[in-house]
């Protein structure tokens, strides 16, 4: 376990490193007077030198953003180190063996002669593996697949482009000749130990080096570029390590932090090439995971460069993902660890899908950097790549779909947004604010797992029950509405004296505009056999026949002998045409409430879209106002 370094060798790290030279390898130091020396600060802009490093007491300060301190300060300040991480660091420059208080030791379990070893194998093996990338004869598949993607050779040097040759042992027969040891290959991750001996661990495959926060490679990716590939993974990483840990290394941080660090920003991308796009394209915070997904230890890390401190204007963290299935779920997981940043999380994600290599490639550098400027917040894009899901046109998408959303609303970490966040996604949704506050009143917390919940909280659209499914789980009508009391009196005329609606057009009848299941069952099958005006015994059996399927024959018989509630025609023993017409009239009124309601709430929608379409929202307001015309003229007959 990591332990508390002795005072005694922190102090002989301080006394023997040189804070000039540290500072040098960061900032241009000039003469300014006897014993101190001036350049830039790193840590802020300016044109005029304020920033001074006094050799003599080992200090150095900013006169003009008020940076100070002493060597160590000045290690942890610009390499966004910990305190153990720096007096590591410069201990390791000193060649000098640190030590612990009883019962600890190294972050990393290694002296520190051992950790310098295997950082320097890996030191050596990259610049092998670029030499081979530039000179040799095997690695023109990896040459022209970076041109393919937009690189050329003075990008392949800048982030140090590699190339694995194909033989077995060509690296590690290099690496021996080096005066390594075969066990310092195998711990570094570089070999492999099989039956035969020592094997490389990457072959044939273009190679990119994976670096620490201070710029040593501590691992490789690698792509696949030959067909006969044994290994049929289009990525490999070094495996874990004692210096390499693949849940907390970002790809490409080494190249990041300063514009991390100088612009509270950070731009998380999938990939190598997607970084080496973003940087050229002149977005220099992008980073990448190596083959994972973006865990705590990565957002451990981050939070250290971008400043996230809850007492400071929130930081920006841009999430890119691809377009498809797989690169929203990797959005949602994301989301579900956003309560552990202070900072504002965004998402980007390009047309048709491209992710930011192809996007420079079609478009230009241009348009890499409109796709990061153009993010949404995260809570936007969780929320709209739920809502996707789902039919916002009609009144049960709408449910489905305010029950989605509430726990992502719950899930925010200020209170007091909820209520602003609420009447935002209503007007996305197209409900009332009431309905939404409702909905998220009622529901629990996002889920951290997003696996572990169920496809409603998923914010997935749970498949359709077939018929007989949806009849089992069908609810008795609720007879103490009086909708659903006008529909059974419907539905008890119409089967028991079918001749009264033959002009009724119920082929037309919206089965959405009933509102009891069980109701909208009877109306299916009679549809499905057809309503004659003689319904003969077999036109009756074919008709429960039809009902069996749907679990309702039991309520069809009822309503096929329960007693209409009306007086009847003594001429016709019927009941009266006005009756009937009324209970038609009802149904009518209720399909085209329903259409004013998916209206109102696809003119919410729109109300909430700032781009949309002035057109189409004054073409839906004449609709609306033409089915308020109709629903009105229905209810004056009703009146009557």
């Amino acid at each position: 376990m990591a332990g508390r370094i002795r005072a005694e060798d922190v102090a002989s790290v301080k006394e023997r490193t040189s804070i000039t030279d540290v500072v040098r390898e960061h900032v241009t130091l000039r003469p300014a007077g006897v014993g101190a020396m001036k350049g830039l600060c790193p840590f802020h802009d300016e044109k005029t030198p304020s920033f001074t490093v006094r050799e003599s007491v080992g200090s150095y300060h900013c006169f003009g953003c008020g940076e100070g301190g002493d060597v160590l300060d000045f290690v942890q300040k610009v390499d966004h180190l910990t305190f153990t991480e720096s007096v590591e660091r410069l201990a390791s420059r000193l060649g000098l063996e640190l030590r612990y208080e009883e019962g600890g030791g190294p972050r990393d379990g290694m002296g520190l002669g051992k950790r310098s070893r295997l950082i320097e194998a890996h030191r050596v093996a990259e610049e092998f593996y670029h030499e081979q990338l530039v000179t040799g004869p095997q690695a023109r598949a990896g040459r022209d697949y970076l041109r393919e993607r937009g690189f050329l050779r003075p990008e392949a040097e800048r982030f140090g482009v590699g190339f694995a040759p194909r033989g077995g042992e060509v690296l590690t027969r290099y690496l021996l000749e080096k005066g390594f040891t075969a066990d310092e290959l195998t711990t570094a991750g570089l070999s492999g130990r099989g039956s035969r001996g020592l094997y490389d661990r990457f072959r044939g495959r273009l190679i990119w080096p994976i670096r620490d926060t201070t710029g040593d490679t501590i691992g490789f990716g690698a792509r696949r570029l030959f067909d006969d590939d044994r290994s049929p993974a289009k990525f490999l990483n070094t495996s874990e390590t004692p210096i390499y840990k693949k849940t907390s290394v970002l790809y490409g941080l080494d190249l990041a932090k300063k514009a991390i660090s100088d612009d509270r920003k950070a731009v998380v991308v999938e990939g190598y090439t997607d970084v080496m796009a973003a940087h050229l394209a002149g977005v220099p915070h992008a980073i990448a995971t190596c083959g994972t997904s973006f865990t705590v230890d990565h957002i451990k890390a981050l939070r250290r460069i971008v400043r996230d401190e809850a007492d400071l204007t929130p930081a920006k963290v841009i999430f890119t993902f691809d377009g498809d299935a797989a690169g929203q779920k990797a959005a949602m997981k994301a989301y579900a660890e956003d309560q552990r940043w202070a900072s504002q999380s965004f998402v980007a994600v390009a047309r048709e899908g491209m992710d930011p290599c192809d996007l420079r490639l079609r478009e230009g550098d241009a348009a890499v950097r409109d796709l990061v400027d153009s993010a949404v917040p995260m809570f936007e894009f969780a929320v709209r790549t739920t809502l996707a899901r789902f039919d916002l046109t009609t009144a049960e998408g709408r449910v489905r779909a305010m029950g989605a959303v509430a726990p992502i609303i719950n899930a925010i970490r200020d209170t007091a947004l909820r209520p602003e966040y609420i009447r935002t996604v209503a007007g996305w949704v197209g409900v009332e604010v009431d309905q939404m506050r409702t909905a998220t009143q009622r529901a629990g917390r996002l889920a951290v797992a997003p696996d572990a919940r169920t496809p409603e909280r998923r914010g997935e659209q749970a498949p359709e029950p077939t018929p007989g499914e949806a009849a089992m789980s069908m609810p008795a009508p609720d007879l103490r509405d009086p909708v659903v009391a006008a529909e059974r009196q419907l539905f008890q005329s119409l089967l028991q004296y079918p001749a009264l609606f033959a002009e009724a057009g119920i082929e037309t009848w919206d089965p959405a505009a009933i509102s009891a299941p069980a109701h909208r069952a009877v109306l299916d099958a009679v549809r499905a056999v057809g309503l004659r005006p003689d319904l003969s015994l077999a036109g009756w059996h074919a008709l429960l026949g039809e009902a069996a399927s749907l679990t309702v024959r039991g309520l069809l018989a009822e309503l096929a002998v329960a007693p209409v509630p009306v007086v009847h025609d003594p001429s016709t023993g019927m009941p009266p045409r006005a009756y009937t017409d009324s209970l038609v009239a009802r149904v009518r009124e209720q399909q085209i409430s329903r259409q004013i309601a998916d209206s109102m709430a696809t003119m919410r929608r729109l109300g909430a879209d700032p781009q949309a379409d002035p057109t189409q929202v004054r073409e839906l307001s004449l609709r609306l106002q033409a089915l308020e015309r109709q629903r009105a003229a229905i209810r004056d007959g009703i009146s009557r």
